[in-house]
């Protein structure tokens, strides 16, 4: 299992700096924005080459969601995605991730009641995830579905919705990133979850549980790493958190030395 890290305010903005600042404080890898990729690519391209820091993976950088409740935000989703990967692919990122939508709609929330039935939901994710299958698979990438926690998306909240939705359309370059911080509001047990979904996991994202940096609050994160191990995930665990304290380049640091400590206790 390999470390990845997303963007923060206090890393550098020119990119040789802040990969090399990535790698310092521990971090095997770098997670980028999909328009900072698009429209920065070659001097994201030259940071890698010059620091050796891979980008595992692309996360957001896309108008529109998916799942979209507007066709035209949807084709405009699946546009983006598109440029996104191709760049991914010719950098050597595995993917992009990619929820049904985020902040769209809660049925938790009111009104209460969306503009779609549950049926149409899963029409469009499927035809979505099908035309982003055909995508990934040209551009030697693969999309990393993720389930998000039921206030911030109404549609795929647990690994095993996405799993059965990969499963209904026999996708083949499509996989569940699993997110600590949404499983464990969504997921019953955690460890269980992610041995249910397999292989079918190829992307990790990681918060503590009130969703700033790992350590820092109370999220059992051996007994989903013991999973991981125990389904031969090799991945990339990318922190996805804000980071609470006085020196946060400081806190960072630890957080990855505690993380690091969590994966020594089931990988020997």
């Amino acid at each position: 299992m390999k470390l990845a890290t997303q963007d923060k305010p206090f890393f550098p903005d020119n990119f040789i700096e802040k990969l090399m600042m990535v790698k310092d404080l521990g971090f095997d890898a770098y997670e980028v924005d999909g328009n900072v990729l698009v429209n920065r690519f070659e001097e994201v391209e030259e940071a890698v080459v010059k620091t050796g820091v891979s980008i595992s993976s692309v996360c957001g950088g896309y108008r529109g969601w998916i799942g979209d409740f507007q066709e035209e935000r949807r084709r405009q989703a699946l546009q983006d995605i598109e440029k996104i990967l191709k760049c991914a692919g010719k950098i050597g990122a595995k993917g992009i991730v990619v929820p049904a939508a985020w902040g769209m709609f809660s049925l938790r929330l009111p009104p209460l009641v969306p503009p779609r039935s549950p049926q149409e939901d899963r029409a469009v994710l499927l035809d979505s995830l099908g035309k982003l299958d055909i995508i990934a698979e040209r551009t030697g990438t693969v999309i990393l579905f993720e389930p998000l926690n039921r206030y911030e998306d109404h549609m795929v909240n647990t690994l095993g919705a996405a799993k059965e939705l990969i499963l209904a359309g026999g996708f083949k370059h499509v996989q569940i990133t699993a997110d600590f911080f949404h499983m464990n509001i969504e997921e019953k047990d955690i460890a269980r979850s992610i041995i249910e979904c397999g292989n079918l996991i190829g992307h990790v994202h990681i918060a503590d549980s009130h969703r700033y940096q790992p350590g820092d609050g109370h999220m059992d994160f051996v007994s989903g790493f013991k999973a991981l191990h125990d389904i031969g995930f090799d991945g990339y665990m990318a922190f996805e958190c804000r980071v609470l304290g006085d020196d946060p380049v400081v806190e960072y640091r630890k957080s990855v030395e505690y993380i690091k400590q969590c994966i020594a206790k089931v990988v020997r």
